[in-house]
C-alpha cells in the first residue's frame, strides 16, 4: 500500500462521527480514534512497514509508550528486527516495580516511539524517566502528529521528532 493510499485508509477507518468530549473538555462532532488502526494487524503491518525508514539506524531498542506506542512498537520491532521496551506512564508498585519492562535500558540507545503526538506531554514525561534512568534518548517516531504544537516542544528537548503523517494528510 502506498503512503496516500494508506494514509486514507488510516483516516477512514478512524474518523468517527458523533458527540465527543475531548481530553481539554471541548465537544466535538468528529473523533480521531487511533486505537482502530493499531487493533488491524493488517493495516498495523502496513503502518509499521511505512515508520520502518524513520528509524534511526544506532536504535538499541523502540520504546513503545503506554499505551498506544506499544502495539506500534511490537509491530515494528518485527518490521525492523530492532527489539523492544514498553514504558509504563508511572513504575508499577507490585512486582519487579518496573517504569521500562523488557530490558535494561542503562547506557542504550533508544527511539521513543508514539502513535499520536498531541501536546508532546506524554512524550516528555517518558523522555525524562528514560534519561533519568541513563538511556539516550534523542529520537522519537510518531505514526500521527496532530499539528497542535506536540513536537515543536519535544524539539526543545533536544529531540529529532519524525512523524509519519500531519494530521491533515489523514484528514
Amino acid at each position: 500500500m502506498n503512503r496516500t493510499e494508506l494514509a486514507r485508509v488510516i483516516g477512514q477507518r478512524t474518523r468517527l462521527s458523533g458527540s465527543f468530549t475531548l481530553r481539554s473538555g471541548v465537544v466535538s462532532d468528529s473523533y480521531f480514534d487511533k486505537y482502530r488502526f493499531e487493533s488491524d494487524p493488517k493495516l498495523l503491518s502496513a503502518v509499521a512497514e511505512a515508520l520502518a525508514p524513520l528509524v534511526p539506524a544506532r536504535t538499541d531498542y523502540l520504546a513503545g509508550l503506554e499505551l498506544g506506542g506499544v502495539p506500534v512498537a511490537t509491530m515494528l520491532s518485527n518490521v525492523t528486527g530492532i527489539p523492544a521496551v514498553f514504558v509504563r506512564k508511572e513504575a508499577k508498585t507490585y512486582g519487579t516495580c518496573q517504569l521500562v519492562e523488557g530490558a535494561d535500558i542503562e547506557g542504550k540507545r533508544l527511539t521513543i516511539v508514539e502513535d499520536v503526538i498531541s501536546s508532546g506531554g506524554a512524550v516528555k514525561d517518558a523522555v525524562n524517566a528514560l534519561r533519568e534512568r541513563s538511556a539516550i534518548v534523542e529520537h522519537v517516531v510518531c505514526v500521527i502528529d496532530r499539528e497542535t504544537g506536540g513536537i515543536e516542544k519535544l524539539e526543545e528537548l533536544n529531540l529529532a521528532v519524525k512523524a509519519l503523517y500531519r494530521h491533515s494528510e489523514i484528514d
